[in-house]
């Protein structure tokens, strides 16, 4: 039986966004029909937003649902980054980085903020680079895709504030695994995304501070309160409500044990060790070694593991986020382990028996490797 441990490419989907992913599907009506298939239809579409408002620390009315995390950050930046200068953080998903790189003005790309070695914003090169200028839009993830670490969201929240910018902020990793509050961290946006929740893909939500305009990202009907045009994917949307409510942070704590046992365990370096991190997440280095050698063999002992961000699947290679947290040669030689939410008890002792394998069978292959 294969173990899979990919969870920050795409979580297992739950029963609850099952059942209600179906539930929609049975439904003829368009949400912005006014019959009774139409309203029935508009019940599940609002059920859903406050499901997912209430999980993330939102109003209903400012949740804007996407066709996923991407579409939320591209929103996101283009809606709030016009006219503002643009500061991402380097370790930023492509996404992000994509986006803000395009919205910057005069054809250069956005500023890129630096981490320290463990992986975290560098709050004073932040602050320093918002009293360059005018008025910035500062796109800081929370959970970092590949390494797990936390950015000191609210920290850097307050520092935007002092200066009058913006910040986005991409929880699409951190969402379901740790609190995340719209509200509490301070932020103006907030992207998610359903199927990083254990929702159906398809779906995500951008979510908005009260009272901040938005310019669309599509036109069209008007749906979204005209944030966002286009019949929304209700099955994909239902489902990932359901996720958002099931998605419990307290219940993902479980997973730092388990996470805990494959790092003590794996012999390996582990970026990021030194900084809070997502429950589920580890990023182990393996000198030497490239990791789509480590990704393929543990493949074939049927454990699913990925290395980089699962959007450059195809391009497995040197990570562009340990290089910026300096890594070196050894960004190449990296693998990323997340557990998903239903992780077995003896997920961990499974990792380790495959891991112990593949290393003493590349040893003998290649002797130069660690």
């Amino acid at each position: 039986m294969s173990l899979y441990l990919d969870a920050n490419a795409t979580e297992p989907l739950r029963p609850e966004a099952r059942r209600a992913a179906i539930e929609a599907l049975d439904l003829p009506g368009n949400p912005s029909s006014v019959h009774a298939d139409g309203r029935a239809a508009r019940r599940i579409l609002e059920r859903a937003r406050a499901q997912v408002a209430q999980r993330f620390g939102a109003r209903p009315p400012e949740v804007v649902f996407t066709s996923g995390g991407t579409e939320a950050d591209t929103l996101a930046i283009r809606g709030l980054g016009a006219g503002r200068r643009l500061l991402v953080g380097s370790t930023e998903h492509p996404a992000v980085l994509a986006a803000a790189d395009a919205q910057a003005s005069g054809g250069a790309a956005a500023a890129r903020l630096p981490v320290t070695p463990d992986g975290v914003l560098d709050l004073a090169a932040l602050e320093a680079a918002l009293a360059e200028g005018s008025p910035a839009l500062v796109c800081l993830m929370l959970a970092n895709n590949e390494t797990g670490v936390l950015h000191p969201v609210a920290e850097a929240a307050a520092l935007c504030r002092r200066h009058g910018a913006r910040l986005h902020v991409d929880a699409v990793q951190a969402g379901g695994r740790v609190p995340v509050s719209l509200g509490e961290l301070g932020a103006d946006s907030l992207a998610v995304s359903g199927h990083k929740l254990g929702g159906p893909k398809g779906a995500g939500a951008l979510l908005l501070r009260p009272g901040l305009d938005l310019a669309p990202g599509t036109t069209g009907g008007g749906q979204e309160r005209g944030r966002r045009g286009g019949t929304e994917a209700l099955p994909a949307i239902a489902g990932l409500g359901a996720a958002a409510e099931a998605a419990d942070p307290a219940l993902a704590a479980r997973l730092a044990t388990l996470r805990d046992a494959i790092e003590a365990g794996a012999g390996a370096i582990v970026a990021g060790a030194g900084a809070p991190r997502l429950p589920n997440t580890s990023c182990l280095v393996l000198p030497g070694v490239p990791a789509e050698t480590q990704v393929i063999a543990l493949d074939l002992a049927g454990v699913r593991v990925s290395a980089g961000a699962a959007c450059s699947s195809g391009k497995v290679g040197r990570s562009p986020v340990l290089d910026a947290m300096g890594l070196g040669a050894e960004a190449g030689c990296a693998i990323r382990v997340s557990l998903p939410w239903n992780a077995a008890p003896d997920a961990a002792a499974r990792f380790l028996d495959a891991y112990a394998a593949m290393r003493s069978r590349l040893r003998r292959e290649q002797p130069a490797a660690a």
